[in-house]
């Protein structure tokens, strides 16, 4: 597996290594001591599968502390652009956003640590996506910003019409949220 640090220091990306033949393939999604060899100590306690049509966009989301999540997601079929936005109060990096192109094809998976919100648009049909999470969902901890907030200013994709829920399109902007993750070095 490739482990690389991208914009935004903590966010990771993971390129595990298939192996194929005729048969098809196989690779290690997740081994926990090269994670921890590369500074992702996450213990995982939920698994999360959804699937969706092209050009849904889900986030952005997050919990708060103490219910904040970790997430390891990953494409298993279709492909998304998926996007991670620091907010942690105090941070170099706060209000900035990094974004992949994750797919089936691809492999690639993304470490999110708890402190980011996370979102994604669907740029295929049925598209399959998963998320390993470190903390269970806390529908009281359940928060989210606008996914057009032009603060952020994320550069999404043109898939077409978006296809949001009625809570994503209501999500308040970046400077109206509700947030209490500090920064620590």
């Amino acid at each position: 597996m490739e482990f690389i640090r991208s914009a935004i220091e903590d966010v990771i990306l993971v390129k595990p290594k298939a192996f194929g033949d005729e048969r098809g393939f196989f690779m290690e999604s997740y081994r926990k001591s090269l994670f921890q060899a590369n500074g992702i100590l996450p213990e995982f306690i939920q698994d999360n599968h959804s699937k969706s049509v092209k050009g849904v966009l889900r986030g952005l989301h997050y919990q708060l502390d103490p219910k904040a999540q970790g997430k390891l997601v990953r494409c298993v079929s279709g492909a998304v652009f998926d996007v991670a936005v620091d907010i942690r109060r105090g941070s170099p990096t706060f209000g900035k956003w990094v974004g992949y192109e994750l797919s089936a094809a691809n492999k690639q998976m993304l470490w999110i640590p708890a402190g980011f919100a996370h979102g994604f648009v669907t740029l295929q049909d049925s598209t399959e996506f998963l998320y390993k999470t470190t903390a269970e969902y806390a529908p009281e901890c359940d928060r989210g910003i606008k996914y057009d907030d032009p603060l952020i200013g994320i550069e999404w994709p043109e898939v077409g019409e978006l296809i949001l829920s009625d809570k994503d399109q209501k999500q308040p902007l970046l400077n109206d949220a509700d947030i209490n993750f500090i920064y620590k070095k």
